[in-house]
């Protein structure tokens, strides 16, 4: 199964106008999302400073915010691990999913224009040729970037920053679970969500995104089970 380095998650401004925390977060953010540290293995804060290049003060940082948005957990010894997901949480992320995304998706279908529209049909074809060639990473990263491009026309901002955090405690198991049973096996429902938006219908935009979240999760669930 081929798998590509993903790139880091976009940051607001570039890397050298960036303070080193930030870049530090950014960095460590995203190897996080696209699952580059597997739930429940402990990394030492030595470690992510000899890995990322970055002094002490900054990983320091970013560990704090990390762990502040549920992304890492202090292990003791100076050791951080990402968290293993349970029944209880996967049920509490698939109910705040459902929730918080279905309702970015029915305020974004009014907003968005056709040149958008093409755009997240791109990421979208992306999206399938790495489902087609078992590309893993490439899979987490255009499946992010398609949900992150249509919340980003919900003009919701606190909403959005909630399903943010949401992806960053779920897509280290996605990782697992489609490095274990394969890209092809993960559905997902963007040709749905791209036709209720050409239509601007929001509530099949909604529907269609409830159905996307949940098949996804629900996938993840059963892949976790055959972990255990």
């Amino acid at each position: 199964m081929t798998e590509t380095a993903p790139p880091p998650a976009a940051a607001p401004e570039s890397p050298a106008k960036l303070p080193a925390h930030e870049i530090v977060y950014q960095t460590l953010r995203s190897q996080i999302l696209f699952g580059e540290l597997v739930p429940g293995q402990a990394v030492t804060i030595q470690g992510l400073v000899e890995t990322l290049g970055a002094g002490m003060t900054p990983v320091r940082e970013a560990i704090r915010r990390l762990i502040s948005d549920g992304a890492l957990m202090f292990q003791g010894n100076r050791r951080v691990s990402v968290p293993l997901l349970g029944p209880q949480d996967l049920e509490e992320l698939i109910f705040a999913r459902k929730t918080i995304e279905c309702e970015l998706a029915r305020r974004a279908t009014p907003r968005i224009g056709a040149a958008h529209i093409e755009k997240l049909v791109a990421i979208d074809n992306a999206l399938d040729k790495a489902i087609a060639t078992g590309d893993v990473a490439g899979y987490l990263v255009q499946n992010y970037s398609f949900h992150t491009m249509l919340y980003a026309h919900a003009e919701a901002p606190i909403l959005s920053d909630i399903a943010d955090r949401l992806w960053l405690r779920f897509g280290p198991s996605l990782r697992v679970v489609s490095g274990r049973l394969g890209t092809q096996s993960f559905p997902d429902r963007h040709k749905d969500i791209l036709e209720a938006l050409r239509r601007q219908d929001p509530e099949m935009a909604a529907l269609a995104m409830e159905r996307d979240v949940c098949q996804g999760m629900e996938h993840v669930v059963e892949g976790l089970k055959g972990a255990n």
